[in-house]
């Protein structure tokens, strides 16, 4: 995949890597801390904010024309499920925590989905979001640059 973005510009490089869903920020700053492009981790962030419009408001007419039990279904409800204790626990900050830990099935995508699966307003609901991709650029980040260090010090 690197060999097919390193002929893109940097900023439309880390833009694409980072709409990629269940990729998101997990992989496009590492990508750019790899690369010593941490430039351009303002630009991932915001990237990675912008993908809950999308995804939370044309969600609607996408599950109403998903036949039940499709791939399609059974992931959305996947995600319900995984998310839904967090959020009847805990609510804008258990949104937030399911953004944040950055695990596989986690991240925008999934937060932007579990918002409007279980009926949250769309204004709390990103910022929830937005809380939640800071967070996961906070982890990311210092462990990338973890590694990255270990790496030169070999």
């Amino acid at each position: 995949m690197t060999d097919a973005l390193s002929n893109l510009p940097p900023f439309v490089k880390y833009v694409v890597v980072t709409f990629i869903p269940w990729i998101e920020l997990r992989g496009a700053v590492p990508l750019a801390v790899g690369q010593g492009e941490q430039i351009y981790i303002p630009l991932i962030v915001l990237t990675n904010m912008a993908i809950f419009f999308p995804t939370y408001f044309i969600l609607e007419w996408i599950y109403e024309h998903i036949p039940v039990g499709s791939w399609l279904h059974r992931k959305l409800e996947s995600v319900r499920t995984k998310a839904h204790p967090l959020v009847e626990k805990y609510g804008f900050w258990g949104l937030a925590l399911f953004v944040g830990i950055p695990l596989p099935g986690t991240g925008a995508y999934s937060g932007s989905c579990a918002a409007w699966l279980l009926d949250m307003d769309w204004r709390r609901s990103f910022g929830a979001v937005a809380i939640g991709v800071l967070l996961a650029l906070a982890i990311v980040w210092s462990l990338s640059a973890g590694v990255v260090a270990g790496l030169k010090l070999l």
